[in-house]
């Protein structure tokens, strides 16, 4: 959620630029799966936001009273879009409407070939204008502060949650009674397109986040010390602890941010899953090493936000080889230690963000597939607005941290 409003709002600050248009602060999304009913001054800094962007943009807070009930215009933007979309097909509606609303704003920019002050001008408003909160912000870095007491510290993004869960239709590891519950969620979650999944196929393709196990069996091969303090930074794992037994046994140091805050600090976030998602993100971007286990908005935007301040380390599971290797230890065919953990090592060499450009469509690809296949803009804005450096050192070691 916190993830894809700052992508969304990125795109929408450059393209009220394209259209020399005043942006109003949006209304955040209460509809969501969550129902999280935050403002946007109640997740982000909105003074700073405004301000940092005056050079760039006019922002408003509120649609001005004169233009409440003035001539209105509610258009989809075309996902994925150029500079010429939005001069010919949208600037044209001024001559008719004075307000025109996105109803939807995500992706709403094509991720390249765009001029290089608006690229320059979407890492301004991702990455520097939209700071958090001053509450969430001051609780985020306490949570950093606490959790580098214990050592330099793994913040493990583990999308093994309720709706994640739900959505991609991945069940491996789950009891029948789990199963088909999220299976039901799916099912009565009217705009969750697709229904029936067979949940061993998307494993198969990588498509499911790792569970708790096999990312401590990912940890474990890469080399980190049962010491190494872990992050979880994550909502409710579903199935709680009986699904966090493994990862624990093998890393004790696991935290979170209920284990490091006292439930009166909490107190004002905890009934908001946008805040308490922020949280994470500050948490998962400072750092020492970053690993989602699965390739969501979250893991992209952090990823995107560590490359921004140094291409600090972060490792992408390939979840696609990864699955395989894992049920080769459990069917016997492959025990856990030396020979595992070469392979492990040897597949992730290059997979632990360093400096390089982002990545084209994949070819063969056409239409709507070409753009999605592409990588995200904030996911790596390289070359648009970072220099890029020699390789850092840890590209021979992924276990330093």
């Amino acid at each position: 959620m916190v993830a894809s409003t700052r992508c969304a709002l990125g795109d929408m600050v450059a393209v009220a630029r394209i259209l020399n248009a005043t942006l109003i602060i949006p209304e955040l999304d209460k509809k969501s799966f969550w129902h999280d009913r935050s403002n946007f001054s109640d997740v982000f800094d909105e003074e700073h936001f405004i301000n940092s962007l005056a050079n760039d943009v006019k922002v408003e807070k509120k649609l001005p009273k004169e233009l409440v009930k003035a001539p209105k215009s509610v258009r989809y933007f075309k996902s994925w879009s150029g500079v010429d979309y939005y001069q010919d097909e949208i600037s044209p509606l001024w001559d008719h409407r004075q307000v025109i609303r996105a109803a939807k704003s995500d992706s709403r920019l094509a991720n390249n070939y765009l001029p290089t002050d608006i690229q320059k001008l979407r890492c301004r408003a991702f990455f520097q204008a939209l700071r958090f909160a001053p509450p969430i912000e001051a609780l985020g870095k306490l949570l950093v502060e606490r959790m580098r007491s214990f050592g330099p510290y793994i913040a493990l993004h583990l999308r093994y949650e309720k709706d994640m869960l739900a959505f991609s239709g991945c069940t491996y590891g789950l009891s029948q009674t789990e199963s088909e519950e999220l299976a039901m969620i799916r099912e009565n979650t009217t705009y969750w397109k697709v229904k029936d999944i067979d949940p061993l196929e998307q494993r198969s393709h990588g498509y499911c986040p790792l569970t708790p196990k096999e990312v401590g069996m990912f940890l474990s091969a890469l080399g980190y010390p049962s010491s190494t303090p872990v992050y979880i930074a994550a909502g409710e794992i579903y199935g709680g602890e009986s699904h966090m037994v493994d990862l624990q046994s093998r890393f004790p140091i696991l935290m979170n941010k209920e284990k490091l805050a006292s439930a009166e600090e909490l107190r004002p976030f905890s009934q908001y899953a946008a805040q308490m998602a922020a949280l994470d993100y500050i948490v998962s971007v400072e750092s020492d090493v970053f690993i989602p286990s699965y390739s969501g908005n979250m893991a992209r935007a952090v990823a995107g936000h560590r490359r921004f301040l140094g291409h600090r380390k972060t490792i992408s599971p390939d979840r696609k080889a990864l699955v395989r290797l894992f049920d080769k230890v459990d069917s016997g065919l492959l025990k856990e230690g030396k020979k595992l953990s070469e392979r492990i090592l040897d597949m992730h060499r290059k997979r632990q963000g360093s400096p390089r450009k982002r990545k084209g469509p994949v070819s063969g690809t056409k239409g709507k597939d070409r753009f999605r296949s592409e990588e995200a803009f904030y996911e790596n804005p390289l070359p648009d607005c970072l220099c890029q450096p020699g390789s850092p050192d840890s590209d021979d070691s992924l276990v330093s941290i």
